[in-house]
């Protein structure tokens, strides 16, 4: 009777462990105003399906959850998935910290926007699930427009012309980011790199430092007004206090300027001016699994990212977040919020002129060379193509070693 009874409790516990939901541990970056939506999606993918549970942790922003991340790898503790800027997944996989997905995404929609799902993948093969893509838009004061009788700015030249004339002694026309997604906007929409086809740093291309040129040239013009990474809090503040009355920025800074704070002004927002053959860069994050994981967590992850790309939730986090629409099943839901606003559909349109922005392994070790550049040049004076050529110079050199 014992061993009976002992037989019986073993099978009950077998089949405890076979009903076990697969746990996935999960640091993400998605802070305001996605965090609510993004951790509320989480939670509705965990109650409807009983395969998987995802225990998740907010971990910053992609630069705060990146360190943290590196010192987990090193330490121990780190996650079996990680929500990471796309930039960071080439280094991922270049530390053998990647797991390739493709054998696990058999019979995914076809409707996925041209290049999207080119931002997960390295060296053609896919790490990486991406949920979030943005685009930059323009950003700039449309009552300072009216009473100059200025139009929104469809070329460089335009807004080169419109900062003259809105400048004064008490603001600017222009505000500089010398951050390289920033600059990374102006070089691209000229249809310049900065990584050449090679896969090394290609600041001394002529596209590149004439783009610098143009910034260098409107500063000594005193038309436009420089900060660097470090004082990007006081670009938004000079912006919305009306300091200075046009700049580039993320689309998903949109809702976070008009929703969030403010503002004495009416709000313009249109497309990236672009010549020829520019694009705008595409950026954003994506799901990362990382070195350790079994199969049946894969499988959970790439469940939860199907989940994530169903038409609703796209539409959802678009409205939310405006985040790019993943998918072209979506818009027919997106009609009546692009309808609501105008702004928004001049805007989500560069979704058809967007390309990866970076993916190039090594640009963690080399994009702080190109900020300093950015900055001797901007604030210093020195030449744009010597600011570049040393930063060019120093880049190669961490490559070789």
């Amino acid at each position: 009777m014992h061993r009976v009874l002992t037989l019986f409790m073993l099978l009950l516990g077998l089949s405890a462990m076979a009903q076990r939901p697969t746990e996935i541990v999960f640091w993400h970056t998605s802070g305001p105003p996605a965090q609510d939506l993004f951790e509320g999606f989480i939670k509705e993918f965990n109650a409807q399906q009983k395969d998987y549970k995802i225990t998740y942790r907010f971990v910053g922003d992609y630069r705060e959850g990146g360190i943290k991340l590196l010192a987990a790898l090193r330490s121990g503790g780190a996650p079996h998935l990680f929500h990471g800027e796309i930039s960071f997944l080439g280094r991922v996989v270049q530390e053998g910290l990647g797991v390739p997905l493709d054998a696990h995404l058999a019979g995914i929609p076809n409707d996925f926007f041209p290049g999207f799902l080119e931002t997960g993948k390295v060296k053609g093969q896919t790490y990486g699930l991406p949920i979030g893509l943005s685009v930059p838009v323009f950003f700039y004061n449309a009552d300072q427009f009216a009473a100059k009788g200025l139009k929104a700015p469809s070329s460089w030249e335009d807004v080169a012309n419109a900062a003259q004339k809105l400048t004064s002694r008490a603001a600017k026309g222009y505000i500089v980011s010398s951050d390289i997604y920033s600059f990374n906007v102006l070089v691209m929409s000229r249809g310049g790199s900065l990584v050449g086809k090679d896969g090394k740093p290609n600041f001394t291309d002529a596209r590149v430092v004439e783009s610098l040129e143009y910034l260098q040239e409107m500063v000594k013009k005193g038309s436009a007004q420089s900060r660097n990474i470090a004082e990007a809090q006081f670009s938004v503040a000079d912006f919305l206090r009306t300091k200075a009355f046009m700049g580039v920025a993320p689309i998903t800074a949109w809702p976070l300027i008009e929703d969030r704070a403010p503002i004495p002004f009416k709000l313009g927002v249109t497309a990236i001016p672009r010549t020829n053959g520019g694009k705008v860069p595409l950026a954003g994050g994506a799901l990362i699994p990382l070195k350790g994981v079994s199969p049946e967590q894969v499988k959970g992850v790439v469940a939860f990212w199907k989940y994530l790309m169903e038409p609703a939730n796209i539409a959802k986090w678009v409205k939310t977040t405006y985040y790019l629409p993943m998918r072209r099943a979506a818009q027919p839901l997106l009609e009546d919020w692009y309808k609501a606003d105008p702004r928004r559909r001049v805007a989500f349109a560069q979704v058809e002129e967007a390309d990866i922005w970076l993916q190039d392994p090594e640009f963690v070790l080399w994009y702080g060379f190109l900020e300093e550049a950015l900055e001797r040049a901007l604030k210093g004076g020195t030449s744009a193509k010597a600011a570049l050529e040393e930063a060019q110079r120093k880049a190669l050199q961490v490559e070789r070693k």
